[in-house]
């Protein structure tokens, strides 16, 4: 009988343990911004700021993407004489307090103040599967004044800008450049094309010939970057569907869309400011690790929002299904959106005035994705984008 009894006991533990590990193992949704400048570089706060306003404000994982630099080293950054940063350095000091702020006064009476590397901001805001920080770049290059910027996700070094003799070759020599980092290092990177329209620098063509890219920005939140297009050049969204339309009917893979705030500005908030808040990503992953966010990414697991959440999400047996996070007096539209195959043009495949819908996509259709618009006005809109949104990676018929 004690014989019988250690043995069920035994079982019972191992069941728990395996249920723990079962529950452990469970993919959860983790809230995200890979596009974030500082003092570092054109940003107008410190760095320990900047992650505080994201961790304070519900994210889990956040990428400071400075131009063509990395926070290490020593860099001292001279505080404007404007009253605001002037007061808000006081109030860094006031924070974080003189044994971690290191600053001088110069023979003007400038304010220099020791910027905090990433290694000495990181362990202060890091927690273990609650917040995440990845240390990142912008590479900012042009071709004839044309601005042509690429973020690097989890880089282990700065990558130098390649120059080249077209828009196109820029672009395909610092991806090119970001895929030998990622085998140098052997670790998870991704690289992702930033606000194609701001400049108009980046068109449809330039895309639609790249090698080896799977990531662009469908929403960014500087409000520089035109992102609705204007009477020549198509919109962001738009230029999305056609990239994917030339990618399938060409045997390449899909390429995703990003939402990303592009924050510069920290102080002063309205349209004219590219503010923190405006736009993220929702990413489905085991773990809250670079590795398991990007390989997550890889393989579509996300979707982009400037405020819309979504209780649910999934892809089965061809039908794309989608139930929204709900608020009081706020309606949802639901369109699903693709192409035929043969046809070249993206259309609403079908519109649902509801929280919920599901569309079944048939082997005769390229793609199908999903946007939601919500009746909620934006909280700190840009251009005539004035409603919350969200978007769903492009899916395809499987057999």
């Amino acid at each position: 009988m004690d014989t019988l009894k250690v043995s069920i006991l035994t079982i019972f533990i191992i069941f728990l343990s395996c249920n723990k590990e079962k529950e452990s193992s469970k993919k959860q949704w983790y809230k995200g911004n890979l596009h974030t400048h500082s003092y570092w570089s054109d940003g107008d706060e410190f760095p320990e700021v900047i992650m505080d306003w994201y961790k304070s404000n519900g994210y889990q994982f956040v990428a400071l993407t400075d131009h063509n630099t990395l926070a290490e080293g020593e860099k001292w950054k001279t505080i404007s004489k404007d009253s605001i940063y002037q007061n808000a350095f006081k109030n860094y000091l006031n924070t974080y307090g003189s044994d971690w702020v290191t600053y001088k006064v110069d023979s003007l009476n400038r304010t220099q103040v020791k910027l905090k590397t990433y290694e000495e901001y990181r362990p202060k805001y890091e927690e273990d599967g609650k917040f995440l920080i990845i240390q990142s770049e912008e590479i900012t290059d042009a071709y004839n004044g044309k601005p042509i910027h690429i973020n690097a996700t989890n880089v282990k070094r700065k990558i130098d800008p390649q120059g080249g003799n077209s828009v196109l070759e820029v672009m395909q020599n610092n991806l090119d450049e970001v895929a030998k980092h990622k085998k140098e290092f052997g670790t998870p990177i991704i690289a992702h094309i930033n606000h194609p329209n701001f400049g108009y620098a980046i068109g449809l063509e330039d895309m639609i010939a790249l090698k080896n890219e799977q990531f662009f920005e469908v929403y960014n939140g500087h409000p520089a970057v035109n992102n609705s297009g204007n009477d020549e050049h198509i919109s962001t969204e738009l230029m999305w569907d056609y990239i994917n339309i030339a990618y399938l009917e060409n045997n390449k893979p899909i390429m995703y869309g990003l939402a990303t705030d592009d924050s510069h500005h920290y102080h002063r908030k309205g349209s004219n400011w590219s503010n923190a808040g405006r736009g993220w990503i929702m990413v489905q992953a085991d773990t809250l690790s670079a590795k398991s966010l990007i390989n997550a990414m890889e393989a579509g697991q996300f979707y982009a929002s400037t405020g819309v959440t979504l209780n649910d999400l999934t892809f089965e047996n061809n039908t794309l299904s989608v139930a929204v996070k709900t608020y009081e007096n706020t309606t949802y539209k639901i369109d699903f959106i693709g192409c035929k195959k043969g046809q070249g043009e993206p259309k609403v495949f079908a519109s649902f005035e509801s929280d919920k819908a599901s569309f079944g996509l048939s082997n005769d259709m390229l793609y199908v994705r999903c946007k939601i618009t919500s009746s909620k006005l934006h909280q700190n809109p840009i251009e005539d984008l004035l409603f919350e949104k969200a978007w769903t990676q492009p899916y395809i018929f499987t057999e």
